[in-house]
């Protein structure tokens, strides 16, 4: 029996890990095979406090999982199956094991939509990001694509463009689905490009993007451009789907009422999983601290 039960290992999961084990709540965190969430994917991180250096993904993800394991945290590296939120205490099923717990947390934060075309996934970090406030800085004087027709595709383009000296937005359709305000404020900007009935076929390069191939969605002509970073802003997908009797909204974050909880009294929630608004690392590290001391009190309630 544990006091908390954590879905997730990344910011969110792993804070919260630390903060439940050293209010001596006995802890176990559903981990997954791959463990450590989207950072784990990530080269150099920039903008976590407290490394003015910078520090690899990877690396903070397992300075953060050494600090839950020095207090006291239990992991299992099983992918999570199923969840029983019938009944107290709660039934986690991972690999073909059930665990039981007061209380849950779930961390299963959420996937980047990505364009699944050649040359893509082997440049995650290496020209290819879907996240400018992470790695805006490294293509300062650089010229890039933005792919994507959305408000975080403005977004994103107009945070590149205090560093690239040309951000060019990609649109596979006719028209951008970006409210009108975000299309205005991105259309103001000079540095910023426009193009329509486009999208990106192929990320060119060898260790490091070169370049894309474009397709002309009206004349199906293909051409080379040079570029020297592709940012995906299509989109992500929480992980959320998995929960049975959680609610949550239109596009599959779970709702969260009163900071941290969900609709189910004693499961809260941490991460991208429900924040549709900010997702970094920093901000999931902060719900997780929040998560984690929101289940704290709400054990000592149920006493």
């Amino acid at each position: 029996m544990y006091d908390v039960i954590i879905l997730g290992s990344g910011p969110a999961g792993l804070t919260a890990a630390i903060y439940t084990t050293r209010a001596s709540l006995k802890t176990l965190v559903i981990a997954g095979e791959k463990w450590g969430g989207q950072l784990m994917l990530t080269t150099e991180v920039d903008n976590f406090p407290g490394f003015p250096e910078g520090i690899q993904g990877p690396e903070l993800m397992n300075n953060m999982r050494k600090q839950a394991e020095r207090f006291g945290t239990e992991f299992v590296e099983e992918n999570f199956k199923q969840a029983d939120f019938g009944k107290s205490p709660f039934t986690i099923t991972a690999g073909d094991k059930s665990y039981e717990g007061k209380a849950v947390i779930i961390a299963t934060g959420a996937d980047t939509k990505w364009l699944d075309v050649p040359g893509e996934k082997e440049k995650i970090g290496k020209g290819v990001s879907s996240c400018a406030p992470c790695d805006a800085f490294f293509f300062r004087n650089k010229k890039v694509i933005v792919a994507g027709g959305g408000d975080s595709a403005m977004e994103e383009a107009c945070v590149l463009s205090r560093f690239a000296t040309e951000v060019t937005i990609v649109h596979r359709r006719g028209e951008f689905r970006a409210s009108q305000i975000m299309q205005d404020k991105a259309k103001a900007n000079p540095k910023i490009k426009f193009l329509l009935n486009s999208q990106i076929t192929e990320i060119l390069g060898e260790d490091h993007v070169t370049g894309v191939k474009m397709k002309d969605n009206k004349t199906n002509e293909i051409k080379e451009v040079s570029i020297d970073g592709v940012f995906v802003a299509i989109g992500h997908i929480p992980n959320s789907s998995v929960f049975k009797n959680i609610e949550t909204d239109e596009k599959g974050f779970i709702k969260v009422r009163e900071h941290t909880k969900t609709n189910v009294d004693g499961v809260f929630v941490a991460g991208d999983v429900h924040d549709r608004q900010y997702m970094q690392a920093i901000t999931a590290a902060g719900f997780g601290c929040a998560a984690a001391l929101e289940t704290e009190r709400w054990l000592e309630m149920q006493k």
